[in-house]
């Protein structure tokens, strides 16, 4: 009796120590990929949740460029300090109405002394009171084990201890709720590959404005 607790104890030792990796690829209807889609994957399991090796400590940036927020989707972990630089030559006013973060940086340029704290999961929309085309996204995960994919629509969520996990996807112009997306991923010693084809509405991004009679934008 004793070497069989043992034994299973072992087992579960090892099981634990397992890490494995998740591979995504995103392509909308037409078989084209999508970038920018956040990919969360939430523990189903007591003790998965620990250690996350997916996020660096690293300072979190939403940037101001050529007025634009770079990168135009950002995800976070719940708790998360996001710095808010402007670099380009005219001031900004960054705001959000959404429910998961309402804030307002009034005009400024530079970078604000205080970052903003992300501490409620869910989407968060930016916004410019100034340019109404500026538009982008911060998306506050609950989970640890998140990603984003690039050009090619593709994003790779690293070193998951093994264990169940419900995994799901949401981009800006998704034509779907992003619970409509999940499904349950087991992950084992070593990498496994899940393929969404996400139907997508029309452009998230507004055009941007003309200034009347001249080239280019203001």
């Amino acid at each position: 009796m004793r070497w069989s607790l043992i034994i299973a104890g072992n087992l579960v030792v090892m099981h634990s120590a397992l890490a494995g990796g998740l591979h995504v690829e995103v392509r909308a209807s037409d078989g084209k990929p999508v970038a920018d889609t956040v990919v969360v994957a939430v523990p189903l399991d007591a003790g998965a949740n620990v250690s996350p090796q997916t996020q660096s400590s690293g300072q979190k940036v939403v940037d101001q460029i050529d007025k634009q927020f770079v990168p135009y989707v950002k995800p976070v972990l719940a708790g998360s300090k996001v710095y808010f630089p402007n670099k380009d030559n005219i001031r900004h006013q960054v705001y959000s109405f959404s429910p998961a973060k309402r804030f307002e940086l009034p005009l400024y340029a530079g970078t604000p002394a205080e970052p903003v704290i992300f501490d409620k999961p869910g989407v968060v929309t930016l916004g410019c009171n100034i340019h109404d085309w500026m538009i982008g996204y911060i998306y506050v995960s609950e989970s640890p084990w998140f990603a984003i994919t690039v050009e090619d629509g593709n994003a790779d969520i690293i070193n998951l201890p093994a264990g169940h996990y419900h995994v799901r996807i949401w981009h800006p112009a998704m034509a779907q709720k992003e619970e409509q997306t999940a499904r349950n991923v087991e992950i084992g010693d070593g990498n496994i590959t899940q393929k969404w084809m996400l139907p997508l509405s029309s452009s998230a991004r507004p055009r941007r404005a003309p200034v009347p009679g001249a080239t280019g934008y203001h």
